[in-house]
């Protein structure tokens, strides 16, 4: 072994190993994308399987500690309740969008050639459009912007289709999942502690420490954000039904599904999920677009104002401002997931700011608030 160490130029090696591999990824892209979906579907029962376990272990927590009973019938308790409603899911609720997506793609047409004939019926009735060439622009425009509406109701209903077929496509690997989850609660304690272990094993004390604090605090933000975030739009999606029944409006189950899912993007959710609503209410009634229009309005006053702060609280304890360039940041580079999940990333990075913003000022011996 010493003589093999002694071989001139050997260390550089595994640089000139690694420079090989990155300039081959460089030049093959598709190599690093086909490398990751492949991993990603092998790991999926597992993300899966982690993703459930960390929604429903503060339920698991809470029943424990609430009611005293022993983690084998909390564990049943919250998996009879998630099992309902997931199977009510599948069985009703997605059926029924899909469903929904299915009669509004096919009256997309009919609604187009009825919105173009009540727009040139207004045209025709107000002269004084004729008087000021109002009409003329009106009627120039008017095809433009039919068409953007068709193309973006498009876009939407068919991204949501194949969401939804997709999500059914991988209940196999959500089932696997759901077993793997049992044991990951039944035996957190285990897992964790196994982590330490490895952790002082490998690392210095201090480190070891520090990563494990760093730790705890990730998952109380995230947790108390993912899961208060959940259980609030939940319950906004379920209250927009009712009054979306009650308005007797088109599609109940597909708008409140599409309001309850953007709200769970802060600040710009409300809006999102209002837009499409409003348009595909408005094919159906003008009328009862503006009702749809007002009601999900006072939905999200409700919940801005009550609802939420009751929830959720200061989870991430971030302004506004930081909030919602969180948002815009997070949504341009990674879509509708980064704008859902720049929030409590961005309160993880202010968490490590001020922590070593407060070791340098305690080194310097200055206090400074």
């Amino acid at each position: 072994m010493p003589e093999f160490r002694k071989i001139p130029y050997l260390r550089f090696v595994p640089v000139l190993l690694i420079a090989f591999i990155m300039f081959k990824l460089v030049n093959h892209p598709d190599i690093i994308w086909n490398g990751l979906d492949f991993f990603l579907s092998i790991i999926s029962p597992l993300i899966w399987a982690f993703a459930i376990a960390y929604l429903l272990n503060p339920m698991m927590v809470y029943f424990e500690k609430r009611f005293g009973i022993k983690r084998i019938w909390s564990i049943l308790v919250i998996y009879m309740f998630f099992l309902g409603i997931t199977i009510l899911g599948i069985t009703i609720i997605s059926p029924r969008i899909i469903k929904s997506i299915s009669e509004l793609l096919a009256e997309t047409p009919r609604y187009i050639a009825r919105t173009e004939t009540q727009i040139e019926t207004w045209i025709n009735e107000f002269k004084l459009f004729d008087t000021y060439g109002v009409a003329s622009v009106i009627e120039q425009n008017t095809d433009a912007m039919i068409q953007n509406i068709r193309d973006y109701i498009d876009l939407l209903l068919t991204s949501a289709l194949s969401s939804i077929i997709g999500f059914t496509s991988g209940l196999f690997d959500l089932i696997i999942g759901l077993i793997i989850s049992i044991y990951l609660l039944k035996d957190k304690e285990s897992f964790i502690q196994s982590i330490k272990r490895f952790l002082y094993a490998f690392m210095k004390k201090e480190k070891a420490e520090g990563l494990i604090t760093f730790g705890n605090e990730v998952d109380l933000i995230f947790s108390q954000y993912i899961v208060g975030k959940f259980i609030d739009s939940f319950i906004i999606g379920i209250l927009c039904f009712i009054g979306l029944k009650i308005l007797n409006v088109p599609y109940p189950m597909l708008l409140s599904t599409i309001v309850g899912i953007t709200n769970m993007i802060p600040y710009f959710g409300p809006i999102i999920g209002m837009i499409p609503a409003g348009i595909i209410t408005l094919f159906a009634s003008p009328i009862k677009a503006l009702w749809v229009i007002l009601f999900i309005f006072i939905l999200q006053q409700f919940d801005g104002l009550w609802l939420g702060p009751k929830i959720l609280g200061d989870k991430v304890g971030l302004s506004p401002f930081w909030i919602i360039l969180a948002i815009i940041v997070g949504g341009g580079a990674f879509g509708v997931l980064g704008m859902f999940l720049a929030v409590p990333i961005l309160a993880i990075i202010k968490t490590l700011l001020e922590r070593q913003v407060d070791r340098r000022l305690q080194r310097k011996e200055l206090d400074i608030q």
